[in-house]
């Protein structure tokens, strides 16, 4: 693939997970990173995520230290437990859906393209933006699964739609590296990440 300039990576971490999930395999963060400076000139990677407030050990949490000392730029935010009154369930407050955006146009002057790793529908006026900027933005998300991850209207504002479906060889973390990487050894957990899955509720 030619080089289509400056890009810059924009991860929502729960939704990348759910919809990674939903197709059956982990993300090879390191992978990710080789795929795209492949693509052009990468000059930043984010990932964003909530952690729960007040919980002792969050396991996103080795996930998150990997990913800080390996070339991603981390954003979390606090979010807070507590229980719907009208369902009794616990649910979790918070959202990084903001952040995100901000840090998106604050860096539009220095990008030629954004990669937006999100289905959510609610980064379509984010996309936008962007474009009347003149960045290119590409949404990576799925068509491939019942319901589809992606809101329509996302992937129809974007310039460029990838399904994550076709990404799998690329980014998808071999089973057997799960025994033999170091990582695997120094943090058991990592990409074992049950607490995203209450991120999924968040409201």
């Amino acid at each position: 693939m030619s080089s289509i300039g400056k890009i810059a990576l924009f991860i929502d971490g729960s939704n990348l997970y759910a919809t990674s999930k939903a197709l059956g395999f982990d993300i090879d963060y390191r992978r990710l990173l080789g795929e795209f400076r492949n693509r052009g000139s990468l000059l930043r990677a984010f990932y964003y995520t909530t952690v729960i407030e007040d919980q002792e050990y969050s396991s996103i949490r080795p996930l998150i230290d990997w990913l800080d000392y390996n070339g991603y730029t981390v954003v979390t935010k606090l979010t807070k437990e507590y229980v719907d009154t009208t369902t009794g369930r616990r649910k979790l407050k918070g959202n990084i859906n903001v952040d995100l955006a901000v840090s998106a146009m604050e860096l539009a002057g220095h990008v030629d393209q954004i990669v937006l790793f999100s289905g959510d529908g609610d980064f379509r006026s984010l996309a936008e933006a962007l474009q009347r900027r003149g960045i290119r933005v590409t949404v990576v998300s799925t068509l491939s699964t019942q319901p589809p991850m992606i809101a329509d209207d996302l992937r129809r504002q974007a310039d460029v739609f990838i399904d994550l479906a076709e990404l799998k060889p690329q980014l998808g973390r071999d089973p057997a590296e799960r025994l033999g990487s170091r990582e695997m050894r120094q943090s058991p957990q990592f990409l074992t990440r049950g607490a995203i899955n209450r991120d999924d509720r968040v409201e």
